[in-house]
């Protein structure tokens, strides 16, 4: 039997916004399992969702730069919000994400690259920099799209400078369209995915494994209810399906007409566009998702 401490029983207080006697509970159930204690307060209906550990933001800069039909992203961290808008860490961090687009995704290539205009790596930029300003500073993760024909659009939220931000976003719509179509459209997409925050283009690309722990919450939540297995498994498809619309970007409510759905806003762009159009792939970077600043101490 795993001992619970308290320290384990606020993270996952902080977690789910369970009660502090039901987060013990869960954790002893489960033999101090954090994942699946979440699990346990979201069948027991004591927990609405599972948020993300560590979500508290590190400081820094999401980086985008574009090129014709590619475009990437760089996340670009800082111990202070001071240091993100300073000039000479906002020419680095615009940098990083010039010299992203030709290392296509791959960190350890983007770190070993030249950095723009000089000598030195990105990675040895990067400790100048922190010798410089006297704060610890992290290149932690970058992303790339392609097509081969439409567009690979854009949107930067909350920016500080141009392409410099706190929420980057790019979107690959693969289409033999007019371009000026495709680009707006694009545009409105990426807006979609900054502010809904989907998992996945469609239900194939979404995680099984996220499919799964799902089903298996809802099927435990629908056990509840006392009705017979037949029931049960149709009120678990129904609660998936909802599950699908909070998650799944062609199926989300499109944020320009909450009337409509992003696979019938695609549909309606493809008449104007004169061709039809796929959504390939998209990236959505919010600055500090996922890290706990407070241990995040590498450069």
């Amino acid at each position: 039997m795993a001992t619970i401490t308290a320290t384990m029983v606020k993270d996952l207080r902080d977690k789910t916004g369970a009660g502090m006697m039901d987060c013990k509970s869960a954790l002893a159930e489960n033999d101090g399992d954090m994942e699946a204690a979440v699990d346990w307060l979201r069948a027991k209906g004591l927990a609405k969702a599972a948020k993300k550990a560590g979500r508290v933001a590190a400081e820094g800069l999401i980086g985008l730069a574009t090129d014709a039909k590619e475009a990437a992203l760089v996340e670009v961290n800082s111990e202070t919000d001071f240091v993100a808008r300073n000039e000479t860490f906002q020419n680095m961090a615009s940098g990083i994400a010039e010299a992203a687009v030709a290392a296509k995704g791959d960190l350890d290539k983007l770190l070993k690259a030249k950095f723009p205009g000089g000598k030195a790596t990105i990675a040895d930029t990067v400790k100048e920099m922190i010798g410089t300003i006297g704060e610890n500073m992290t290149l932690r993760r970058t992303a790339y799209l392609a097509v081969k024909n439409g567009t690979v659009a854009s949107y930067m939220h909350n920016a500080m400078a141009p392409g410099l931000g706190k929420i980057g976003v790019i979107v690959a719509l693969e289409s033999k369209g007019e371009p000026k179509e495709l680009m707006g459209f694009g545009k409105q997409v990426a807006m979609h995915i900054a502010a809904a925050n989907p998992q996945a283009v469609d239900v194939e690309s979404l995680d099984k494994n996220v499919i799964a722990r799902e089903r298996a919450v809802l099927t435990e939540q629908a056990k509840d209810s006392g009705k017979p297995a037949p029931v049960v498994e149709k009120m678990v498809e129904g609660r998936l399906r909802k599950f699908y619309e909070d998650v799944v970007l062609l199926a989300q409510a499109f944020v320009h007409d909450p009337e409509t759905t992003v696979a019938k806003a695609v549909a309606d762009a493809e008449k104007a566009a004169g061709a039809p159009i796929k959504i390939t792939g998209f990236y959505r970077f919010a600055l500090g998702e996922g890290v706990d600043r407070a241990a995040d101490e590498t450069a």
